[in-house]
């Protein structure tokens, strides 16, 4: 028998995915014009439902000159206290012109991380601005009550890095109404930090943990992880490392270049994240990022790990240790994580227990090969491959007021990493060819009925080619050329039969050559050109594409709706064109 409003809820939902129409999502810039060296990117906003927001603003014209956190206090907007059909944080930055060193920005409310991302450099005469968006609509109960927060990014400022960021921050809560439903959000966001306000935690071995001991509610059914893993330190440059053994042959950092978020769950493996190769917007030639930065570079986007299975586990009123570290951290990684967790509100009481877990004894550790041979007159030539491929599936059951839910997560996780090197007396060249991908299912199930179901696969391919060359009179020219992508693609089933389906894909490529004098210095550089293309569909009919070109520093072509119908971008305002994470079909009940 079926549960008793399984029917009308999930075929409502189903309706509503494939007649509700309507939104935009517009390009993060403001009209950007062909020529101008400003900072500009393909992504899109956040797109919107119908209705007018409420603002509430966190913080406004901050200056950052300081390694000071920026705090603020948080009220609810009076005019609208929910439910809510959209949440949206919107940020503008700048920093003036000068000399600055790229910067990481977070901003947190109650422990909790609402955006990460980095900072534009600026140039002696480029004082850069910049717009982001982030979909908080899932953590529409931490804004029910007042709070803390607060604005972190460290910045020196001093007779050599003169520029000074500023920055502005606030939230818009779009009301619910008959056009934009409420959304189905998590009870409650629980952040894995210890600090009451906000900050990450820098996890510099395999065996450094960001934990939390938590005694969760009596009555869990769903719960999921957000993820952020940022490089830093050491780990900056960590898709360029070798294995310890042929550092010192290559002249390379050691420690190699696999990397992976572990979660855990009292001791046991709970999950993986994948962790994105991001390039700073100073990172390994910074005229390459200008004026487009590279993937997410000013606003990443966290990975979601479904901990379902876990749920009647966690409802026992026990303690329960949930801890992240990442593989292969041989540096420093500044991580954050929050904690999504949905209640039974018709049970007192959850009980249950995870039956399967194949992720328990697959360590972490990636094979390694290599070709690489050093001659007699000490020139290296060859190349160093990392891979690693596992397929695990976690399974575990609640008992909740609408019966038996079985709740199981299957996925394939690969890295493919190949490193080849030619280096000689007048060379040095390292090409790295890099891979990460997932490949995951979220089922589930009420008692024997088809399930629902979270199919997704994201990709991150890397390449990097760096060639150093010395000439005869002793100068060196370094060229640098670099493809980034992020691709996601998911479906949702219902019954067995598909319901939406959706496909991100972002992706950028930069070159530019540097040029040092016989002495070292930095004399030119040359060749700067780069190509964005972002592009977004779903199965509601929503299109977005934007591509840019770039080329010595300033924009060289701008093209928005390419391909989409009328050559206009059109998205519904409940999907999620920037690739953030949603989960709110997957209830199963």
């Amino acid at each position: 028998m079926l549960p008793e409003g399984f029917v009308r809820h999930r075929l409502a939902a189903a309706v509503l995915l494939c007649v509700l129409a309507g939104g935009v999502a517009a390009p993060a810039n403001a009209d950007p014009v062909v020529g101008s060296t400003n900072l500009v990117v393909a992504d899109p906003g956040v797109p919107r439902p119908p209705g007018q927001p409420c603002v509430v603003n966190l913080f406004t014209n901050d200056s950052f000159d300081d390694f000071g956190t920026r705090p603020f206090s948080y009220t609810p907007p009076v005019s609208c206290g929910g439910p809510w059909a959209k949440v949206v944080l919107e940020a503008d930055f700048s920093v003036t012109a000068g000399r600055q060193y790229d910067r990481t920005a977070t901003v947190w409310l109650n422990g909790v991380n609402l955006y990460f991302g980095t900072t534009q450099e600026p140039s002696s005469t480029v004082s850069p601005a910049w717009h982001v968006e982030r979909d908080l609509t899932d953590y529409a109960n931490l804004f029910k009550g007042t709070g803390q927060g607060q604005a972190i990014i460290g910045n020196l400022v001093n007779s050599t890095y003169t520029g000074v960021i500023h920055g502005s921050a606030r939230l818009l809560f779009y009301p619910a109404s008959a056009r934009a439903r409420a959304a189905e959000v998590p009870d409650a966001v629980v952040p894995l930090g210890s600090d009451p306000v906000g900050g990450t935690v820098s996890l510099n071995t395999p065996t450094d943990t960001l934990t939390r001991t938590l005694t969760l509610p009596l009555n869990v059914e769903r719960l999921y992880l957000d993820v952020f893993t940022q490089s830093q330190g050491g780990d900056e440059f960590w898709y360029t490392c070798v294995p310890n053994t042929y550092a010192a042959q290559v002249q390379e950092c050691g420690g190699g270049n696999f990397r992976e978020a572990e979660i855990s769950i009292d001791g046991q493996p709970a999950g993986v994240a994948p962790v994105y190769p991001w390039v700073y917007t100073g990172g390994i030639d910074p005229y390459l990022w200008r004026p487009t930065p590279g993937v997410q570079t000013l606003n990443f986007m966290p990975y979601r790990v479904d901990l379902s299975p876990f749920a009647g586990q966690l409802s026992d009123g026990a303690p329960h240790q949930i801890a992240l570290q990442v593989a292969g951290a041989n540096g420093s990684f500044s991580a954050t994580a929050a904690l999504l967790v949905y209640r039974d509100a018709h049970a007192k009481q959850v009980t249950g227990k995870v039956t399967r877990n194949t992720l328990v004894g697959q360590a972490p550790t990636p094979v390694i090969g290599s070709t690489l041979a050093t001659d007699s007159s000490g020139n290296t030539t060859g190349a160093i491959t990392t891979k690693l491929d596992r397929r695990f599936v976690i399974e575990g059951y609640a008992q909740t007021s609408h019966g038996r839910v079985t709740s199981t997560v299957t996925q394939n996780v690969g890295f493919d990493d190949r490193q080849t090197f030619t280096i000689n007396t007048s060379t040095y060249r390292q090409q790295t060819w890099q891979r990460t991908w997932v490949e995951s299912v979220s089922a589930s199930r009420v008692g024997g009925l088809p399930p629902v179901e979270r199919r997704q696969r994201y990709e991150y391919p890397f390449t990097l080619d760096y060639n150093q060359v010395i000439g005869s009179d002793g100068s060196t020219t370094a060229a640098s050329t670099i493809h980034q992508g992020y691709t996601q693609r998911g479906e949702q089933r219902l019954f067995g039969l598909p319901v939406y389906g959706y496909d991100v894909h972002n992706q950028m490529d930069s070159a530019d050559t540097l040029v040092f004098d016989a002495s070292g210095a930095l004399s030119s550089h040359s060749g700067q050109q780069s190509a964005q293309t972002y592009a977004f569909h779903d199965t509601r009919g929503s299109c977005y594409r934007t591509d840019l070109t770039t080329q010595a520093g300033a924009l060289a072509s701008y093209r928005t709706g390419k391909g989409c119908p009328d050559q206009q971008n059109r998205v519904s305002w409940f999907a999620r064109p920037d690739g953030s994470p949603d989960s709110s079909l997957l209830q199963g009940h």
